[in-house]
C-alpha cells in the first residue's frame, strides 16, 4: 500500500535530537506515512542509530546525499518520496501528534491548495530571545491565503518543518534552488509567483527547536541582507508593485531602511517621495528625493506606498494608519520589511 504521506527529514550529525523527532513522527495519529531520511555526511553515529531503526519499523527509509549541503539533500529527498503530498520536517524538532492527520485533510479538502503549514511553537523557553518571540507571534497570525498574499514580503511567512506540500507542484517550479538566500523563503515566493495557493492552519502543531547553532543564525545565506536581496529581486517582479513603479514612495527615511531598499533602488526604481514622521527629516532631500509627511501622501492618493520601517509595532500602526486614509492592501501599499 501506497504511503498517504512522505515526511522529507535532511539530517547532519543529529544523533542527540533524532530520537525526540523521531518518536513525534511514530506517535501520528495518521500511520500511513513514509519517512524519507537524508544523511548529510553525518559522522556522529545518527546515521547508523536511524539505520539500526530502520530495520525495526519499514516505514523508515534510509538513503545519502550524493552532494552536500541542506538544497543538495532536500533536492535528493524529494526525487525518493513516493507519495505526492510530502511533509518537512528537521531532525531536532518534534510533531504535534495529530500534525500529519490535520495537514492531510486540509489538503484533501482544498484540491487548488498546493502548501499546507501550521503554526509554531519555540523551544526550549529560555533560549528565545524577544526577536525570535515577536517573529513567531507575526507568523502565527499570518494564516489565510489573503493573509499570506498581503505579508509574503515581510519575513518568511512559514516555518519550514511545518510546511506540506503537493510534491508536483514543487517539482513544477524546479525544486529547492542554491545560493546566497534562504532556500525555504525563494521557494515560498517562488510558489507564490507561480500563483499558487498557500494556507496555514491555525494550531500548533510543531514544536520548533531553537539553538545557537541553528542555521538561521550562522548561515549567511540567512542573513539580513540576504533577506533583503532576495525580497527586492521578487518584489521587482510583483505586478502589484509594477503597476505603480513610476508612482511609488517609501514608508521610512532612516539610514537602516535606506540599506533595506537600496536592493531595489540599485534595479533602477526611484520612489516619488519618501514618508516620515520625524520632523528633523521632512523637507530634507535623500538622494534627490523629498522627505514628506502623511498629508502628502493625502494629497496623492493614487501613490503605492512600500512600507519599508521593520519595526512590528511601527509597522502595523502605519499599515493602519494608511488604511484609514483610504490605502488597501496590495493594491495601496505592501509591508516589506
Amino acid at each position: 500500500m501506497s504511503s498517504a504521506i512522505s515526511i522529507l527529514l535532511p539530517f547532519y550529525n543529529a544523533r542527540s535530537t533524532l530520537p525526540a523527532c523521531i518518536r513525534s513522527i511514530q506517535a501520528q495519529t495518521l500511520e500511513n506515512w513514509e519517512l524519507v531520511a537524508v544523511d548529510d555526511h553525518s559522522s556522529d553515529g545518527s546515521r547508523e542509530w536511524l539505520r539500526r531503526l530502520g530495520q525495526r519499523d519499514a516505514r523508515i527509509r534510509l538513503i545519502s546525499n550524493p552532494g552536500k549541503g541542506l538544497v543538495s539533500a532536500l533536492n535528493h529527498g524529494l526525487q525518493h518520496c513516493g507519495s505526492e503530498l510530502v511533509a518537512r520536517m528537521d531532525a531536532d524538532d518534534i510533531m504535534h501528534p495529530r500534525r500529519l492527520e490535520m495537514q492531510l485533510a486540509h489538503l484533501q479538502a482544498s484540491p487548488a491548495l498546493v502548501l499546507s503549514a501550521t503554526r509554531a511553537r519555540l523551544f526550549p523557553d529560555k533560549l528565545i530571545q524577544a526577536g525570535y518571540r515577536e517573529y513567531m507571534r507575526w507568523q502565527n497570525l499570518c494564516c489565510s491565503g489573503a493573509d499570506i498574499a498581503k505579508q509574503i514580503y515581510i519575513e518568511s511567512p512559514f516555518a519550514h518543518p511545518t510546511v506540506c506540500f503537493r510534491k508536483t507542484a514543487i517539482e513544477n517550479i524546479g525544486g529547492y534552488r542554491d545560493g546566497m538566500f534562504p532556500e525555504d523563503y525563494d521557494l515560498w515566493l517562488r510558489l507564490f509567483h507561480s500563483g499558487q495557493a498557500m494556507e496555514k492552519i491555525d494550531e500548533v502543531l510543531l514544536h520548533w527547536r531553537e539553538s545557537p547553532g541553528r542555521l538561521s543564525r550562522t548561515d549567511p545565506r540567512c542573513s539580513r541582507e540576504s533577506f533583503d536581496r532576495l525580497k527586492a529581486e521578487y518584489l521587482a517582479k510583483d505586478p502589484r508593485f509594477l503597476k505603480h513603479r513610476d508612482n511609488f514612495v517609501i514608508w521610512g527615511a532612516g539610514r537602516k531602511t535606506r540599506r533595506r531598499c537600496r536592493h531595489l533602488l540599485d534595479q533602477g526604481f526611484q520612489p516619488r517621495a519618501w514618508i516620515d514622521i520625524d520632523p528633523a527629516k521632512i523637507g530634507n532631500l535623500l538622494q534627490g528625493v523629498p522627505v514628506v509627511d502623511m498629508q502628502w501622501l493625502r494629497q496623492n492618493p493614487a501613490s503605492f506606498v512600500l512600507i519599508y520601517v521593520a519595526n512590528h509595532g511601527a509597522r502595523e500602526e502605519i499599515a493602519a494608519a494608511l488604511t484609514a486614509a483610504g490605502f488597501s492592501w496590495g493594491k495601496g501599499f505592501l509591508p516589506v520589511a
